[in-house]
């Protein structure tokens, strides 16, 4: 792609975002135009006084929706971006080592025991660090991990853990528990709120701005240890470090949202069309489009029908195409 279309195309995924927060602001049973709710928003701000029922769809019910969408989205796409990097392989997903079926399985059980929100957050994230530990144990062979078993570690603990919420689904009472956790798990931000994005938001934040740190090592990866020892890199912490960081994003959005498929593959590859495999571009790239697809995408979910659509539902539709298009355009040799 030329160099001049390239840079449009950063520009406009740098602003694409907040562009389409403010236009999605305005979509649902309760339209508003842009221009209505930028008023809104600036008497906010200063003190004005506020409609009542402006106030309550915008600041209590939407605002924090696309919030937590812009975060899930952007976070996702930035984790699939570095696990594909860490572990040389196309295919990876944020939830490679097992984290996103962990933190579901904590939330499952939250959910059955005590339908609590700060509850289920709380075991989701707690549950999500514990598949990484545990993948992490799993994979050491004296004393050292392999890339090659940290995937084949992931793929055992991921497994155990949908088994696992196989088995609560199987005992949750039918009436009231098992479709509130059915629905959990198809994934939507309808439960975002102020409360909820405090304590899950920093660890998104913080993860993706280490991982954005790192943007430049993570090319490095590619190279064979001796040659990224030679340029003065320690692998080992590398990994481990991004790991951490991709695996509190993926754990922070699986405890607000459910799981959420398809974002931290499609996403990256997207990106890579543009900027190649440099991923000083692609996770910043990733950052915009992430945000943007999913910030979109739940609009679509809460707006389109008079009964809200599961986003993994919307996201699953618009991935597997998209995918399809990808492996028929390249034959599978560039992804």
């Amino acid at each position: 792609m030329k160099k001049g279309y390239v840079t449009i195309l950063t520009v406009f995924f740098a602003v694409a975002p907040f562009l389409a927060a403010l236009v999605c602001l305005g979509i649902g049973r309760y339209e508003l135009t842009v221009f209505e709710t930028l008023e809104a928003i600036y008497d906010a701000v200063s003190g004005a006084p506020v409609d009542a029922t402006v106030q309550s769809v915008l600041f209590k019910v939407r605002l924090p929706r696309i919030i937590l969408a812009l975060l899930v989205g952007a976070g996702l796409a930035v984790a699939g971006t570095s696990f594909q990097s860490l572990f040389s392989n196309p295919l990876a997903t944020p939830d490679t080592l097992g984290v996103a079926t962990g933190a579901s399985f904590g939330a499952v059980i939250a959910l059955l025991l005590c339908n609590n929100s700060v509850v289920v957050q709380l075991s989701a994230l707690g549950f999500g660090l514990l598949s990484l530990a545990i993948t992490c144990l799993v994979s050491k062979m004296n004393g050292r991990s392999s890339i090659i078993m940290v995937v084949l570690s992931g793929m055992v603990v991921s497994s155990i853990f949908q088994a696992l919420v196989s088995l609560v689904k199987y005992t949750a009472d039918t009436e009231e528990k098992l479709p509130a956790i059915t629905y959990w798990l198809m994934g939507s931000m309808s439960r975002a709120t102020t409360s909820a994005l405090l304590i899950g938001a920093p660890f998104i934040i913080v993860g993706i701005i280490i991982l954005f740190a790192l943007r430049w090592r993570l090319n490095i990866l590619s190279l064979n240890e001796d040659e990224a020892k030679s340029l003065g890199v320690n692998v080992k912490k590398l990994r481990v470090l991004v790991m951490i960081a991709a695996t509190m994003v993926t754990a922070s959005c699986v405890s607000m949202c459910g799981q959420v498929g398809w974002v931290g593959l499609l996403v990256p590859h997207a990106a890579r069309m543009i900027y190649g495999s440099d991923n000083k571009k692609l996770i910043p790239a990733g950052i915009g489009m992430g945000a943007t697809f999913m910030i979109v995408i739940d609009t679509i979910a809460r707006a389109a029908t008079s009964a809200e659509i599961p986003v993994s539902i919307l996201t699953a539709l618009i991935g597997a195409p998209f995918f399809v298009l990808l492996l028929r355009k390249t034959g599978g040799a560039k992804l």
